[in-house]
Order: structure tokens, then sequence, then C-alpha cells
């Protein structure tokens, strides 16, 4: 606890909600919450809501844009904080998000996995995987998953914990989380470890833990509405 940290209540009974969401979404699914690793997402939101949300007990902050993430996290540093990265992450700004990050959920690529291979410590990786027909959107191809998985068990660096993905907005989040399931076997037969599935947000987490999903990315239905970009 930060002495002198002003927790606001409207936040205070958010995240008191989406907690109480999660514990219905558990037991609706036979699952214990204990299972469930919740990231509050805070993109554009200022690092002060960051250190009230550490107030109320969160220990675990996601961020999808790389130059906020290093400021916010350099800013609390004197927090007992995990910072996951959860957006697309450029090649060459990969090596400065794992200083900084304890995780990055948004592994797609060869090029990705091998700028990561020269840094001096490890980190959590999970492998993103494209829900859609549509390349442009993030995440790998289902066709590339094997070789990406043997890509990160052969670098050090990384530690493998599973997959991630973004359930598409034109198709139910349950079928969607349901194929994402099925990937995730497709990890594990190579990597029994990487037992994680990082998935769910606001509008679909329960969805979500009914597939099996370990870690939600949640926003706004905790931080409230994002203010104007930066």
């Amino acid at each position: 606890m930060t002495a002198g940290v002003q927790v606001d209540d409207a936040l205070r009974d958010r995240l008191l909600t989406v907690r109480s969401g999660i514990e219905e979404a558990c037991r609706a699914a036979g699952r214990n919450s204990d299972e469930i690793t919740l990231i509050v997402v805070t993109k554009f939101h200022p690092a002060s809501l960051v250190t009230q949300l550490a107030e109320l007990g969160v220990t675990d902050v996601g961020e999808n844009r790389h130059q906020e993430a290093q400021e916010k996290a350099a800013e609390l540093s004197d927090l007992e904080l995990n910072w996951h990265f959860i957006g697309q992450l450029q090649t060459k700004k990969a090596k400065q998000a794992a200083q900084y990050a304890s995780a990055i959920h948004s592994i797609d690529r060869a090029k990705l996995v091998d700028s990561l291979a020269g840094i001096d410590h490890t980190i959590d990786a999970f492998l993103q995987i494209n829900l859609t027909d549509d390349p442009g959107r993030g995440g790998a191809s289902p066709a590339d998953i094997e070789s990406l998985t043997e890509r990160i068990l052969e670098t050090s660096t990384l530690r493998l914990r599973g997959v991630m993905s973004v359930a598409p907005l034109e198709e139910p989040a349950e079928s969607a989380f349901e194929r994402l399931a099925g990937y995730a076997d497709r990890v594990r037969a190579l990597a029994p470890d990487a037992t994680s599935i990082s998935a769910g947000m606001t509008h679909d987490y329960p969805a979500a833990i009914a597939a099996g999903a370990t870690h939600l990315r949640i926003g706004s239905a905790i931080t409230g509405n994002r203010p104007d970009a930066r």
C-alpha cells in the first residue's frame, strides 16, 4: 500500500464489479478464480490511475503502446507491478519493451522472436494468433503455430507461457475462443508447460473464461472511459 494515495470511489467500485463478474463466470464454468490473472489495461490513462490501482491490490497492468508503457513503467518503478505489453510491437522496439515488460503477449512472427534473443534476461512470451482471415490483423496465421512455437522454444530468453488472441467483433466470442482453445492444444503438444491463454476483454471475458482463459485483459470496465490520446 502507498501512503497518502487517494483512491477514486468509482474506480474502486468498477474494479469490485469486474472481480465479482470474474468470480461469477468462474463458478458458471466450474473453474476456480485463483486460476485467473486480471491484467488491467490502462491505455491513455495517467500514471496516477495506475498508482490508485496498485493501492487497490492490482499487480498486473497492460499497455499496448510502447512509448506510453515505457514512460509509465519508469515513473512507477517503485511500485511492485508486472507490466504486460499487449499491443503490436515493432521489431526495432522489442528489446526496449523487454526492459520494462515482464511479459509480451503479441509474439506473432519469427523476426520478433529473433529480436528478443539478445536480451540479458528471460521474459514471458505469449504466441498471438489471428482468429480472422484478414492478414492485416495482429497475430500469426494458424498455419504458423508449430513453426513459431518451435522458434520460441529455441530462444533461451523467452519463456513460452501459451497463446493470446482477440475475438473478432464479427463473430460470436464463444466460437472464436473455442477455436483459440484448439490452437492452444497445438502449442501444448510441443510445449506442455505452455498452459496459459490470454483472452477476454471488457465485453467478452465471461466467454473467454468458459473457454479456458487464464489471463484477462480488461480496460474500460475498470478504468472508465479513456481520455483522448496524448
